[in-house]
């Protein structure tokens, strides 16, 4: 059982509610989504997500996504949900990705740009960093984003409607020490959307930024050393005295994706509890 959870309160729905939650279960119907980084971690959380709310969803990653894809396609019904192989640093995956979206889906409505390299860094000095290891960074966390956008934006101008949705991070907003390069490449996160959000919104195209706090997902859990130096300080600093769950990012992802957030573009929505207030 999770600590600092808080418990839930028992509550028992009427018939509205019920069918206010259909609703929102459903409320990408017939939409379309690019999850990359979409297999493992917090990536996988979103694509549950999006596809529990009524989205197709395209799982791609350099890990292998067809485990997911066919749970998710039980849930959902046959070829609600697929994997691909696809490293967002290089054009010709993503090229082959998103023709092959389009093959199989006919349009792409959603993009979660999430794919990053961060749990495998481990925290060090600044000078300490090999420049090998940060051009690597930068090519997973700021080039693979460009080039999704690159190739998938065209479509959506086509259909003169999307949602492009950039996985940043709070700590951009709070400077955090020893993790330069990856602090680094979320700043530029948060640039690129406010920019691109001016180039695409003339084309009916939303780009906002989801910027979560530290949570505590498997593949961070199995960093050791990330737990050690973040967990309880970054807890101390919230206003929600408690450890954060890849669960806590999902509704707003959702919201970002839905027709809900249709007027919202070129903003940073950061979801840490109120670390970032502190």
């Amino acid at each position: 059982m999770r600590d600092n959870k808080l418990a839930a309160i028992e509550h028992k729905p009427d018939g509205n509610e019920n069918v206010q939650g259909v609703k929102n279960m459903m409320r990408l119907s017939g939409k379309t989504a690019i999850v990359t980084g979409g297999a493992k971690g917090i990536g996988a959380h979103y694509s549950r997500a999006l596809a529990q709310a009524g989205a197709r969803i395209m799982i791609a990653d350099i890990e292998d996504g067809g485990p997911l894809a066919t749970e998710l396609a039980g849930k959902h019904g046959e070829g609600s949900a697929v994997a691909a192989t696809c490293d967002v640093s290089d054009e010709a995956s993503v090229k082959a990705l998103v023709a092959d979206t389009m093959k199989r889906f006919g349009q792409i409505d959603i993009l979660v740009n999430n794919a990053a390299l961060y749990a495998k860094l481990n925290p060090r000095n600044y000078d300490e960093w090999d420049i090998a290891v940060w051009d690597k960074v930068m090519a997973v966390n700021v080039r693979g984003p460009y080039l999704m956008v690159r190739h998938v934006a065209p479509h959506m101008i086509a259909r003169k409607s999307g949602k492009i949705i950039n996985i940043a991070s709070g700590a951009p907003y709070k400077g955090i020490p020893r993790m330069l390069p990856y602090v680094t490449s979320k700043g530029a996160m948060i640039a690129f959307t406010r920019s691109l959000s001016r180039e695409l919104g003339a084309h009916g195209i939303n780009v906002n930024t989801l910027s979560p706090g530290y949570i505590l997902s498997d593949t961070g859990l199995a960093n050791t050393t990330h737990v050690e130096e973040e967990r309880a300080p970054v807890r101390n600093s919230r206003a929600f005295k408690r450890d954060a769950f890849p669960e806590d990012l999902t509704g707003t992802l959702v919201f970002l994706a839905s027709a809900d957030s249709d007027f919202i573009t070129g903003q940073s929505i950061v979801v840490d509890g109120g670390s970032v207030n502190n």
